[in-house]
């Protein structure tokens, strides 16, 4: 099951969710979740520093190896909040999830790719091959926009839907011609001699925006906790600014990389400054607005029968925090 479609099945257990969050808001500790994505690893960087304490909150960091359970995770109120796309968002609000998004962490400009074997040059030349990808994820719907810029549909390719790293594995292994991934999946796919990336999100500016998302009725009640969060988060980038060697290190470790490598994925990731995160929560028609760009996933999830109902904005993007930072 898909990180889209586990986020729908558990939009149900929302009073568990609820009631969690109301036992949580009698301490002061916190539960983020997080998985192998570059533009999370800072949160590595602030635990190992201390700078979660530095501004009152205690953080239980929680590592999670499958990225879909950890928005099955947030779903279900096993964690107060939560390091995921924004696909994944809208598609637990699709199905009745109250969630906020507090913080823009990065836009993802690179380390999502479509990587195809030796003899295919262009998206085009997908037609009639076999494309593995992790169904309802942001890399499948990278591949619809690429695919869509092609001038073919989803129909035109045969989809082999596996999770991110089987898929990776599957490509390498020379049973599917193409794989849309991201990063480290991706460095594991390029491991097939002549592979190439065909498409990356860099060319589709905004479409991979990456977030801490938490429950509405926890940005309700612990705002003291959120904003100590968000507040952490900057801390941290501007200390990894002035530290660059050792952060790299500890983020390295984190994702199990080389140091090389982590600069390598560093490149197709663009972290938000407070400017940056002003802008995109500020309402507009570009893709670099969140409100335009929710729009666009909104119509992909409904198209691809990953929701049967229109997500519902209303308190989605809570730019209060960001707004609070000094």
């Amino acid at each position: 099951m898909t990180a889209l479609l586990c986020a729908l099945s558990l939009a149900g257990v929302t009073a568990l969710s609820a009631c969690s969050d109301s036992t949580a808001a009698s301490g002061a500790k916190v539960t983020i979740g997080y998985s192998a994505w570059p533009g999370w690893f800072p949160w590595a960087v602030a635990q190992e520093k201390g700078l979660f304490e530095k501004n009152g909150v205690t953080v239980d960091l929680k590592w999670f190896d499958s990225y879909t359970e950890s928005i099955n995770a947030l779903s279900s109120g096993a964690i107060d909040a939560n390091s995921q796309t924004l696909n994944d968002t809208l598609a637990s609000v699709s199905g009745g999830a109250k969630l906020s998004v507090v913080l823009v962490n990065d836009n993802s400009t690179g380390n999502d790719k479509i990587i195809a074997r030796q003899g295919i040059t262009g998206v085009a030349d997908l037609k009639g091959k076999k494309v593995a990808v992790e169904q309802g994820t942001v890399d499948h719907y990278l591949l619809l926009l690429a695919l869509q810029e092609a001038k073919l549909t989803e129909k035109d390719v045969e989809l082999v839907p596996l999770l991110t790293d089987a898929a990776a594995a599957a490509f390498v292994g020379e049973q599917v011609d193409a794989v849309a991934a991201f990063a480290p999946f991706t460095s594991k796919a390029l491991e097939r001699p002549g592979s190439r990336a065909i498409a990356t999100s860099a060319e589709f500016p905004g479409a991979i925006p990456d977030h801490l998302v938490v429950s509405e009725q926890m940005s309700k009640e612990r705002k003291k906790e959120v904003q100590a969060l968000v507040t952490t988060w900057f801390q941290t980038i501007d200390w990894i600014k002035q530290n660059r060697d050792e952060a790299v290190r500890i983020m390295a470790k984190r994702g199990a990389v080389s140091i090389e490598e982590y600069k390598s994925y560093d490149a197709g990731t663009t972290i938000f400054t407070k400017q940056q995160n002003l802008d995109a929560f500020t309402p507009g028609v570009t893709p670099a607005h969140l409100n335009f760009q929710a729009g666009r996933i909104a119509d992909f999830i409904i198209s691809n029968g990953l929701a049967q109902n229109r997500p519902n904005f209303d308190g989605l993007f809570d730019d209060q925090y960001v707004k609070a930072v000094k």
